[in-house]
């Protein structure tokens, strides 16, 4: 048994705006948010770290992803050129998974593996959710927004890491991730303004890592190694991996990303499998995908930053897309309201080509029309200038 958040209400809706000295959002939130139980015939079931999920994915966590007769085929590698001539191409792989687990889209090769990177991020914190920890720090959407983002490493994003560490007892040296460099331009022109030297709060990763540092503190197991492979905070993880892509843990490669964390590896159908999954969860009303799902949907710029992929994605959509960056040119997508998941590689890892290729099969798939916004069509088509400020070329998807 389990408790859902139902949304049976109208959608959020939110007004955001942005300078370099300031921020407002001005939030509606859903009215009268009711609880419901809901009940199953099966066995409830527990995580080997002891807390409850779930039996969202009880009938089907199991099943092969399958490929129907009407499974469409895309274009999406990414050319850059100079002139008329092609200087550059960027292969790209792709997988489109709806919610009954059917392989409906593919591009290239979907059985591709690789490195889940930063787009796992949901499934990581869904332990913690359902442990009840996280509820017992009073955290709310920021927090659980700020552990799913890829941040801009910008003084939002910094204020709040630091204040989640500060609620566990625990300050920025308990991090493990090593600090870098803020990944989007407001961030570095204040870190360089104020002539100080980034931090690991400034990691993009520093939210996760604060998530799964409160993970431990909240369980009583120890803080030291959390981000190891070995300790409970990264079996539980694995295990919400497994669960949501539809792989057994012995299917799952692991080993460590960037930011010092396991990280895995899977398949590209799976992975948008477990998108697909999360975005239909969420629009069923299954509480642990709900509350993650509405989190980035509501709070976009703390899951990237001012001028990140990501948040722009979702301003512009106003939450109808829900989409995570991952390093070396993997990307993974919901689209909650038509149980679509994807998820994309860049063969070579290069980023310039991986947002060209999300926002192309979004309008392959009638998610986003063909005349886009203008701050989605500076993504598609780039113009390549030279030293002297001359178009010499430009970034596009291959025709």
């Amino acid at each position: 048994m389990c408790a859902a958040i139902r949304r049976d209400t109208p959608k959020a809706r939110f007004k955001y705006t942005s300078s370099d000295a300031e921020r407002s959002r001005t939030e509606t939130e859903p009215a009268g948010v009711a609880r419901r139980l809901c009940r199953s015939s099966s066995i409830e079931r527990r995580h080997p770290c002891n807390c409850k999920c779930s039996d969202y994915l009880s009938s089907v966590a199991a099943a092969p992803i399958l490929s129907p007769s009407s499974m469409k085929s895309f274009e999406l590698d990414v050319v850059v050129t100079r002139g008329a001539v092609v200087e550059s191409k960027h292969r790209v792989h792709a997988a489109v998974v709806d919610e009954t687990g059917a392989l409906v889209g593919v591009s290239r090769d979907p059985s591709y593996v690789t490195a889940w990177r930063s787009c796992a991020k949901p499934f990581q914190v869904m332990p913690f959710l359902e442990s009840g920890g996280f509820d017992s720090l009073g955290w709310g959407d920021d927090q659980l927004a700020l552990a799913c983002a890829s941040h801009g490493g910008e003084p939002e994003h910094i204020a709040l890491a630091e204040t989640m560490l500060s609620d566990i007892g625990m300050e920025e040296g308990d991090l493990a991730c090593g600090p870098h460099d803020p990944l989007s331009a407001r961030g570095m022109r204040v870190l360089r303004e104020a002539g100080v030297r980034p931090t690991r709060l400034h990691n993009n990763c520093s939210g996760k890592h604060a998530a799964m540092l409160a993970r431990a503190h909240t369980a009583g197991w120890p803080a030291y190694g959390y981000e190891r492979e070995e300790h409970p905070v990264q079996r539980c993880c694995l295990e919400a991996v497994a669960k949501w892509s539809g792989l057994p843990e012995s299917a799952i490669g692991r080993a460590v990303d960037g930011c010092g964390a396991v990280v895995f590896s899977l398949p590209l159908a799976n992975m948008a499998r477990a998108w697909a999954r999360l975005g239909s969860a969420a629009r069923d009303d299954d509480e642990v995908a709900g509350r993650i799902v509405h989190a980035m949907q509501t709070r976009p710029f703390l899951i990237g930053g001012t001028d990140r992929f990501d948040s722009i994605l979702i301003e512009e959509t106003e939450g109808d897309v829900v989409a995570k960056i991952g390093a070396e040119g993997v990307h993974s997508v919901a689209v909650p309201s038509r149980g679509l998941g994807i998820a994309i590689k860049v063969e070579d890892g290069a980023q310039r080509a991986q947002f060209a290729a999300v926002i192309r099969i979004l309008q392959y798939l009638d998610v986003l029309p063909r005349k886009l916004a203008p701050r989605l069509e500076e993504f598609v088509h780039r113009p390549i200038r030279n030293t002297r400020g001359e178009v010499v070329g430009e970034l596009r998807v291959e025709q």
